[in-house]
């Protein structure tokens, strides 16, 4: 191992040789071989605090393009399956990403095949420290950085202090990447299909969520949809490096969740109360909530689309103590009028205002809206 001997003289009277040889081998066994004998002697010494064995740390919120080759070391906070692809060679490769964090910052780390493998077997983690050599370039979104050869990852005794940039859902605009966000569940949806350009069926489900600054709603596509299979409305949710974008539809911005991205459960505590909006204050264009009493109801009609599909609709009238509005209550929702009576206590959550009958302002409380009955 004369590739290791300068390395061990930083190390003399810290560890003995046999025992540092002894760790030398365990990383290169840690790394599946990935790794060449004088990074494995690096890595090792990082590990055991010598700083001055030719391995240059950096810290996360320092790298940038110009960085070129990278050494640092960060925490895990979200792992994602690796995917095959095809090479223009016509071979199978593999690629993995992983975002991890230190004190300063996060950021996406790419790993290609043999160590793509690593995030499947699961030896890499959430929640593991790791020392990373890679080369930081411009990618999908923003400065990542690649495991290619040369480089490698390796577990790090080191308890990093990952400090996550997390964003306030009011602060979020169309066009933002890398966000991070913690809120409060409010709503979760049901799984619908549709069918892509190229004839395959597609998933979507939405969740929305609140914090003390708004709340937002977060899409999520076809594999992710199981995301939110175990949530409840109440739980804490973390969302890692969505990206946000405004809804042509609704003109409001959103939150995508997509095969770059990460949701789970926290224990953090999140605080949300929801914005009433007095009756007499709304105008069309953008959706409200409102509560109130029942002031009028009407009857449930049924009817059929132009795609042939069957829909449902009724009106009821809320009053508050500043006015009164017809919400016009969409399918499912429709067959509430049923279930109320005048003064019965009522909420609509986020139902969109427009101009009705006689330029009169009404609400339509469809899918994206909530109907709460006290």
């Amino acid at each position: 191992m004369d590739d290791i001997d300068t390395v061990y003289e930083k190390l003399e009277g810290i560890i003995s040789r046999e025992e540092f040889e002894a760790k030398v081998e365990e990383k290169i066994e840690e790394m599946h071989n990935l790794c060449d004998v004088q990074t494995a002697a690096l890595l090792v010494a990082h590990n055991l605090g010598a700083t001055d064995v030719g391995v240059e740390t950096i810290k996360i919120a320092d790298i940038n393009e110009a960085s070129s080759n990278v050494n640092f070391t960060g925490k895990a906070i979200s792992v994602f399956e690796p995917k095959e692809f095809s090479r223009d060679d016509g071979t199978t490769g593999r690629v993995g990403n992983i975002i991890v964090a230190d004190e300063t910052g996060s950021i996406r780390v790419t790993l290609w095949d043999d160590l793509a493998d690593l995030l499947k077997t699961g030896d890499i983690s959430t929640g593991k420290s790791y020392n990373i050599s890679g080369y930081a370039k411009e990618g999908y979104s923003g400065i990542e950085v690649n495991i290619g050869r040369g480089g490698g990852i390796s577990e790090s005794e080191e308890n990093v202090k990952a400090n996550i940039n997390l964003s306030g859902i009011s602060k979020i605009k169309d066009g933002d990447s890398d966000v991070n966000v913690v809120g409060m569940v409010l709503d979760v949806s049901d799984v619908r299909t549709f069918q892509k350009r190229d004839g395959s069926e597609g998933r979507v489900r939405n969740i929305t969520i609140g914090d003390e600054t708004g709340k937002i709603r977060i899409t999520l596509w076809d594999g992710r949809t199981e995301l939110a299979d175990k949530l409840e409305t109440g739980d804490s949710v973390e969302i890692i490096n969505g990206y946000a974008r405004l809804n042509n539809y609704s003109q409001e911005v959103e939150i995508q969740v997509g095969n770059h991205s990460s949701l789970r459960k926290t224990d953090r505590e999140v605080e949300f109360k929801e914005d009433y909006t007095p009756i007499a204050d709304i105008i069309p264009g953008q959706p409200y909530s409102i509560k109130g009493a029942v002031s009028g109801m009407g009857d449930l009609k049924e009817f059929t689309r132009s795609n042939g599909s069957e829909g449902k609709v009724s009106n009821i009238y809320v009053s508050d103590e500043t006015g009164r509005i017809r919400i016009a209550l969409w399918d499912e929702k429709a067959e509430l009028v049923d279930k109320v009576d005048i003064d019965t206590p009522i909420k609509i959550i986020d139902a969109f205002a427009k101009s009705g009958f006689n330029e009169e302002v009404e609400l339509n409380a469809g899918g994206r809206s909530k109907v709460i009955v006290d």
